[in-house]
């Protein structure tokens, strides 16, 4: 996968993950324990993504 394509994604999950934080505060009681696991999957992969990129871009140079 090319570097501009993973950085592509990472910036997307970022975008997911400080929408879902909006969300969890704005959330009812009953919405918010789902908002935090559909969170903690998004940050994992976003870190993930951030560990490719980063692995990459050390690569390249």
């Amino acid at each position: 996968m090319s570097i501009r394509l993973i950085a592509k994604d990472l910036y997307r999950l970022q975008q997911e993950v400080e929408k879902l934080e909006k969300q969890i505060e704005s959330a009812g009681t009953e919405t918010r324990e789902e908002l935090r696991n559909r969170l903690r999957k998004v940050t994992a992969e976003r870190n993930r993504m951030r560990r490719i990129l980063d692995g990459e871009i050390d690569r390249a140079s």
